[in-house]
């Protein structure tokens, strides 16, 4: 997704759905589909061009609301249907855009009533290029992407991939899912602009033998979550990740590491440059001393593992000289509280979040308690999502202004 400088983050609530000539029109209805499951009230206008690829009643059908077309439409009462429905919206976003759109908007035409209606806008625009990968390429559009940006629109997307002329190449409309996602980004305030995340995520594996492991039941979504709603708060986001069945966050740098040693020597390698560091993984305390080489045999006699502890990441970061602001997850299983705040003073952190391992891990949902010099702050069990926000939320309430680091 493309920074745009005049627009600001809204809560859209109400959002017009421009809809251009096409063959990507067919991914606007899945799109209208997850808007209304959103909550958002989704209303479509469409272009001439755009009924040669979709038609009005399917997207009336799917966003529960009739559908204009036509600058003339007697249906307003005043006759002017590019005013009422853009005072209405919170924003405008047009998914396609088509090359010849996209050239109406830079030169502020209005000729037909989805351009009047975004020249007469007083909401944020956003648009979703789509086209073919020469088109996307041409100097010219190039140029009327730039001038959007410049004016103060969004531009989404595009991505690069198989497009429907059978080429290959940038200028594919982003997927209704990702749209969703960069749409969900826009109106998140951004109280992290300028600052570097690192944090962990998901279990770690420790090897017995080629062919098994030490690990736990971690599935990762705490800190994915995390990661996510910090990349849509402005902050430039690194993910240390071990292994997990999800799928990276968009826009955030991912390393994958598998141990605990190769999740340290991850982290060590970037840590010195960020502002924040989170550490959410449930990384092993222990590992095999003598992993072996060969797979071991089984036996009718008894298997002994001698393990030893594993170096702790966030008390190595912690102890630095000029260590970020560092966060903590305690889980525990018993006298929640006093676990977590021994823990948050042994390490000298000025965060922690503590849950109860039973409570939380694997699930979509979780309920948090917050523990900082001025106490503890209960956070109710919610999606993992709504947690992650108030969470970074509260990290970003106790940030003071300071220079940026250099690596």
């Amino acid at each position: 997704m493309h920074n745009q400088a005049v627009d600001t983050p809204v809560a859209i609530k109400k959002l017009v759905l421009g809809i251009t000539g096409g063959i990507a029109a067919y991914k606007s209805a899945e799109f209208v589909r997850l808007l209304v499951k959103q909550g958002i009230a989704v209303q479509v206008v469409m272009t001439e061009a755009a009924h040669h690829f979709i038609t009005p009643v399917t997207m009336q059908a799917l966003s529960g609301k009739r559908v204009y077309t036509y600058m003339w439409d007697a249906g307003i009462p005043n006759g002017m249907p590019h005013i009422e429905l853009s005072r209405e919206a919170d924003a405008i976003l047009i998914a396609p855009a088509s090359a010849d759109f996209i050239a109406k908007l830079v030169h502020g035409r209005a000729d037909d009533l989805l351009s009047t209606l975004c020249l007469a806008r007083d909401c944020p625009l956003l648009v979703a290029p789509a086209m073919n990968r020469q088109m996307w390429e041409h100097p010219a559009t190039q140029r009327n992407i730039a001038q959007l940006l410049a004016d103060g629109v969004t531009v989404l997307g595009p991505e690069s991939g198989e497009q429907a002329c059978g080429e290959t190449g940038l200028g594919r409309m982003s997927e209704p899912e990702a749209l969703l996602d960069m749409l969900l980004a826009f109106q998140q305030p951004k109280l992290l602009q300028g600052k570097r995340i690192l944090l962990t995520a998901g279990p770690t594996i420790e090897a017995i033998d080629p062919v098994r492991a030490i690990t736990n039941f971690s599935s990762g979504k705490m800190g994915y979550a995390i990661a996510r709603v910090a990349q849509e708060m402005g902050a430039e986001v690194t993910l240390v990740s071990g292994p997990t069945r999800l799928a990276p966050p968009r826009g955030v740098a991912l390393v994958n590491v598998s141990s605990a040693g190769q999740m340290l020597e991850a982290v060590m390698q970037c840590v010195a440059s960020q502002d924040i560091f989170i550490s959410v993984a449930a990384v092993a305390d222990y590992k095999p001393a003598n992993p072996s080489a060969q797979k071991i045999k089984k036996s009718e006699q008894s298997l002994t593992l001698e393990l030893e502890p594993t170096v702790d990441i966030l008390s190595a970061v912690s102890s630095l000289p000029q260590p970020p602001f560092c966060v903590g997850f305690a889980a525990e299983s018993e006298q929640l509280l006093e676990h977590a705040e021994a823990k948050r003073k042994r390490k000298r952190l000025p965060l922690l979040v503590a849950n109860l391992v039973q409570d939380s891990m694997g699930r979509d949902e979780a309920g948090v308690t917050l523990l900082d010099d001025d106490g503890h702050h209960v956070f109710a069990r919610a999606p993992k999502m709504e947690i992650a926000l108030k969470l970074l939320q509260h990290i970003a309430s106790r940030l003071q202004p300071s220079p940026r680091k250099t690596p």
